[in-house]
């Protein structure tokens, strides 16, 4: 209809090669999103993950440190209580001291005994300084032990902090990604709808002449009896030709679509819910359909369409779109339905 057209109005302008070029260049740049948000994504996950292998290693430092921090405070408190035992003792050997040299003034013949515990206690005392001096220089080392964990742990919060804000920020990248891929993704269903339409059009006007073929939604029904005939999943004649007009029509959009746009045509048989006996080449109404569905689908691989744009599923009875028992619901529920859809 196309040349007709042309040969009508030669002089008709044809802006479908330019707009067949912007379309390229539109779904090129998609492409470039993708791979550009899948490569930011990989870094994002490596980065996150050394982020996390970080913070689990910190954790545990921080972990090990107040550990050492609740024994250095535990060793302190004991020299503590050490160091206030010997004042105690110091004092009390001080004022045995006093005492002892007060009876030596009294009295003069126990002075010389006097003297001897006088040095056996003044011996204890310096014996005691000397603990009491050991114990203040570890108490000394422990605050500086103390004073250097903490400034190690304030290193280690600002280091969690700052790879916190990274966290942050790398997720709000991830999430700006994730909404511009949702744009690309939605702008890709929008193409796929059109040359749905544009496809739907076009065997509308190659099969406007049969009754037993209609629309219904995103979908072309073919009436099973225009196809086949009864139990059987061999074409008949008519169904052949019908199928040639399919293929045809496919064959000419696939050239339309730009090859970004992953296509596939669906073919689903359903039969109605009258049982099969069993006796014959099928066992059920689940076998025949799937039968069906394959013989349609390799025709069109017979007239050139490729497999890896078709596919094949069979439904049985279980997928009716008319209720009931009567004649006229099971008719309509023996059919073959084609969607053009994205894998």
């Amino acid at each position: 209809m196309a040349l007709a057209r042309r040969g009508r109005n030669p002089r008709t302008i044809n802006y479908w090669p330019g707009f067949v070029d912007a379309l390229s260049t539109l779904l090129m740049a998609i492409m470039f999103l993708l791979s550009v948000f899948v490569l930011a994504q990989f870094l994002l996950g490596r980065e996150i993950t050394g982020k996390d292998e970080v913070l689990n290693r910190l954790n545990s430092q921080i972990n090990e440190l107040t550990q050492l921090l609740a024994l250095e405070k535990s060793g302190k408190q004991d020299l503590e209580d050490s160091l206030a035992n010997l004042q105690a003792s110091l004092a009390q050997s001080e004022g045995e001291r006093s005492r002892l040299q007060s009876l030596l003034d009294e009295g003069a013949g126990s002075s010389e005994a006097a003297n001897q515990k006088i040095g056996r206690l003044g011996s204890q005392l310096e014996a005691e300084q000397q603990v009491s001096a050991r114990a203040m220089s570890q108490i000394e080392l422990l605050n500086q032990q103390i004073a250097a964990l903490r400034s190690q742990i304030a290193a280690i919060e600002g280091a969690l902090q700052a790879s916190e804000a990274k966290d942050e920020a790398s997720q709000a990248k991830i999430a700006d990604l994730g909404r511009r891929l949702n744009v690309a993704l939605a702008q890709r269903v929008q193409e796929l709808n059109r040359y749905r339409s544009d496809f739907f059009g076009r065997l509308r006007e190659i099969l406007s002449d049969r009754e037993n073929i209609r629309i219904v939604g995103d979908r072309f029904v073919f009436q099973s009896e225009v196809l086949f005939s009864s139990g059987s999943s061999d074409l008949n004649p008519e169904g052949q030709a019908e199928m040639t007009k399919l293929a045809a029509a496919l064959l000419d959009l696939a050239k339309e679509i730009p090859a970004e746009i992953n296509w596939v045509l669906r073919v689903d048989g359903h039969t109605d819910n009258v049982p099969l006996s069993g006796a014959g080449r099928f066992k059920d109404n689940w076998e025949l359909s799937s039968a069906r569905a394959t013989s349609v689908v390799k025709f069109l691989m017979s007239k050139g369409v490729p497999a890896d744009r078709l596919v094949a599923a069979g439904f049985g009875e279980y997928q009716a779109i008319a209720e009931g028992e009567s004649l006229e619901a099971r008719a309509q529920n023996r059919r073959i339905e084609l969607k053009l859809t994205e894998k």
